[in-house]
């Protein structure tokens, strides 16, 4: 990487224990950095039941309920490696605290909306908060924790209560949106911003490189522009199909400008991503795995609840308490990730993590049109937890080894693959469970492919990563 500058970090360091244990103070730094990634969690699943909700009061159509999620998606997405880069060089604490800010104001306005104009705008303005949020918040993490034990347990920390909100957020929006309406789902996340923006001054060090940094434009320009326009082609392409001429030509117009992004970095001074790390094998098979684990798991807890409500006949609040009861599970295996990861390394645990769930996926394959439910519930709750532990191992994999500069970089790509995985996943086998002759057909053959490319997915990281290697 051209620069060559190392991170100062102003204000105390909170980490001073070696031996894993986190102090009074370093506890405090990191309930607010996991409170932010949680409220993103939360933001990401909470409005999902609510949007027939939504759209009988805002006046929105069916077709265009689609854009209350890819209004978020989109800039949360795309503009992450930007945000992440930009972090390393202008301090990570006053670019954090400025997505807190926004994300804050535009849940209030998503809050107080008039209209659908009113409203997606504060969904976009959201996913742009989000996109700072996330990738400052874990270069915080990873530069406030020394690499080892306390990393390791502080993003088994993070990683779980990024998984319980996605979670909690399926179960809460049902119920707050039947006891208070839709909008109490947008004024929680603003509230939850105004406490951490509270609290994340006078707590969060900060940190940055020690000489004049350089943003690399024309990088910046083509990956944001390319991740837009894929993320905005696999978003739509559950609704309209990849047969339509504008999903197809966006993604194709997206995968043209990764290409001259590739080719910009690789002529580029100061690169906005170092073309040599990206070629670590860490970096790259940890953040396949990532992608594979989050896009499956994604598209289970999709069919899923498909499967329950209308296969099954079960309520919305069955429903929630079935993946309540998964998210319960995943906070358990968090709990003890980190142990686990300091025993066997995080190569190994991700590699075992994803044939947990590539196995508990395939005996999802098992459910019926009768009592499916504790097996469906039992199953997804175990490979929930095989989950936790592959997106945990996979966080430690692509960090572990990489300088403080440029850990907004590598934070920015793990957080890029999370985002990308929960976007990807869906469109590719979502869509096969509504268009198959019986929707419970349809789930049984989403799946039988979901455990397969798990599967094959583990085969490739661990010969990718190299067998007994510890990360």
């Amino acid at each position: 990487m051209a620069i060559d500058t190392q991170t100062t970090t102003t204000g105390p360091h909170p980490a001073a224990p070696e031996d894993g244990r986190l102090s009074g103070r370093a506890r405090l730094v990191l309930f607010v950095l996991c409170a932010a990634q949680f409220m993103v969690a939360l933001d990401f699943s909470v409005l999902n039941v609510a949007l027939p909700a939504l759209g009988a009061d805002l006046g929105m159509s069916r077709s265009a309920l689609q854009w209350a999620v890819t209004a978020f998606a989109l800039p949360s997405g795309g503009f992450l490696l930007l945000f992440g880069r930009i972090a390393d060089l202008y301090g990570r604490k006053r670019l954090f605290l400025t997505g807190l800010a926004v994300f804050g104001a535009a849940s209030v306005l998503a809050t107080l909306a008039w209209d659908p104009v009113s409203f997606l705008t504060g969904r976009a303005l959201q996913g742009l908060g989000a996109a700072v949020i996330v990738p400052t918040g874990m270069s915080l993490l990873t530069t406030t924790f020394p690499e080892g034990p306390q990393r390791d347990r502080a993003l088994g920390i993070s990683g779980t209560l990024m998984s319980l909100g996605f979670t909690v957020g399926m179960v809460l929006g049902g119920v707050m949106t039947d006891t208070l309406g839709w909008r109490s789902t947008m004024g929680l996340l603003a509230v939850t911003a105004v406490v951490v923006l509270v609290l994340a001054p006078g707590l969060l060090p900060e940190s940055r490189t020690t000489e004049r940094p350089r943003l690399d434009v024309p990088g910046a320009v083509t990956v944001t522009g390319g991740l837009l326009a894929v993320i905005y082609s696999l978003s739509t392409a559950a609704q309209r199909g990849f047969g339509d001429v504008d999903v197809w030509g966006t993604l194709v117009a997206g995968l043209v400008l990764l290409a001259v992004f590739v080719a910009v970095e690789s002529r580029a001074a100061a690169p906005l991503v170092s073309l040599p790390m990206l070629k670590r094998r860490t970096v790259a098979w940890g953040n396949f795995g990532g992608l594979v684990t989050f896009s499956m798991m994604s598209t289970v807890i999709f069919v899923l609840t498909l499967y329950l409500q209308e296969t099954l006949g079960l309520s919305s609040f069955r429903t929630g308490l079935v993946f309540g009861i998964q998210g319960l599970a995943s906070v358990a295996a968090g709990a003890y990730a980190s142990k686990v990861i300091g025993r066997f390394g995080a190569r190994r645990t991700l590699v075992w993590s994803l044939v947990g769930q590539g196995v508990l996926g395939a005996a999802l394959v098992g459910v019926g049109t009768g009592s499916g439910a504790l097996l469906a519930t039992a199953a997804v709750s175990l490979a929930s937890m095989c989950h936790l532990g592959a997106i945990i191992s996979y966080g430690v994999v692509v960090t572990s080894g990489v300088p403080d500069e440029q850990q907004g970089l590598a934070t920015g790509l793990v957080t890029t693959t999370q985002q990308i995985g929960l976007t990807v996943g869906i469109p590719l086998l979502g869509v096969l469970a509504t268009t198959q002759a019986t929707l419970f057909g349809g789930v049984r053959t989403v799946l039988a492919l979901d455990a397969v490319i798990v599967l094959a997915a583990a085969l490739l990281v661990a010969v990718g990563l190299g067998r007994g290697r510890r990360a």
